[in-house]
């Protein structure tokens, strides 16, 4: 009977984690078109109320404080589809799972459960207690864009 060969367990845990990373990268894929047609849906809708101004001064009220609703949580969902664009970017260069602050491997139960983390917990814990990084919004030399410049089309 011919021996089998033992993978050694440096190989097993690079599998396991490349495993792990194509899920999570699937994950982000997922959610970033979620994250794209909702924002599609809600921007066209903001887009359409803009234009019907009728009735009285109670349904321009409550259309009023709809869209503001509506606003808000459009720039949430834009906020966390700029950190899903930023994990992808840093899986494709190979920076991912890397904490921007001590160089060290952010486990992957975290990013299984933030996909979008940059920081280990312990250097996000200290980074937010010295108020120095929110976890929202992408860090110095770094692009920002808004909602504004997400490509939707609404025709």
């Amino acid at each position: 009977m011919p021996k089998k060969k033992s993978t050694s367990g440096a190989a097993k845990g690079k599998k396991k984690s490349s495993r792990s990373l194509e899920q999570i990268k699937a994950l982000l894929l997922k959610r970033r078109e979620a994250l794209r047609e909702t924002l599609h849906g809600q921007l066209g809708t903001l887009y359409q109320s803009e234009g019907s101004r009728g009735g009285d001064v109670v349904d321009a009220a409550l259309d009023s404080e709809q869209n503001e609703l509506s606003s808000q949580l459009a720039e949430v969902e834009g906020r966390e589809l700029v950190l899903i664009e930023r994990a992808l970017r840093r899986i494709e260069s190979g920076e991912y799972g890397i904490c921007e602050s001590c160089g060290q491997k952010i486990p992957v139960g975290r990013l299984k459960i933030l996909p979008y983390a940059t920081m280990c917990v312990k250097c996000q814990r200290e980074a937010e207690l010295a108020g120095e990084y929110e976890g929202q919004f992408p860090l110095a030399g770094e692009d920002f864009f808004t909602t504004n410049d997400l490509e939707l089309d609404f025709s």
